[in-house]
């Protein structure tokens, strides 16, 4: 009985054949991206989590006279001014009915100047998902011109916003 377990034949059953399949197979998989899924008004949208500095509860919002209707105003974020916006505004939302959330997101600047911080309400947070490139789909519609794309996930579909983009098209001077 000693022999069967110090043969190499046995060894190569405990060890070898599956073991080395699983680890070559680990290296084939395409690396996973995470999202954070929320939801702003009918539609389900998403950032990359390297995007999204934190989640916050709303917030007090100080309203800007005379800004755009998609612009709810700017909060305190422990010291800095955030601009709010409200990328479901075209939805109309029931009066009464404010978001629940603000995903504060954060873009990169091109120089080496400061980040730029933008909160976007939310009315529920879904959570964060990983996801592989098979589930990104590079087709966004034609009307949601602040995303680059969608998401599936959990049976159904989530834009992915492009911060840059939603600057371009929800510019104010104030952000």
């Amino acid at each position: 009985m000693p022999d069967e377990l110090t043969s190499p034949a046995a060894f190569d059953d405990l060890n070898g054949g599956d073991f080395l399949e699983s680890e070559s197979s680990a290296d084939d998989r395409r690396p996973e991206r995470q999202f954070c899924v929320f939801r702003a008004g009918r539609e389900r949208f998403c950032l990359s989590v390297l995007e999204v500095e934190e989640v916050v509860d709303w917030p007090m919002v100080t309203r800007i006279p005379l800004a755009p209707s998609f612009l709810t105003g700017v909060f305190n974020l422990r010291g800095t001014i955030v601009p709010l916006v409200d990328i479901a505004f075209t939805e109309g939302r029931k009066a009464g009915l404010s978001p629940k959330h603000v995903v504060v997101a954060v873009l990169a600047s091109e120089a080496h100047g400061e980040n730029l911080r933008l909160g976007i309400a939310a009315d529920e947070v879904i959570g964060t998902y990983s996801a592989s490139e098979e589930s990104l789909l590079d087709q966004a519609p034609a009307e949601v011109p602040h995303c680059r794309g969608m998401l599936r996930h959990e049976d159904r579909l989530a834009l992915v916003i492009d911060l840059r983009r939603l600057l371009d098209v929800f510019a104010v001077s104030v952000i």
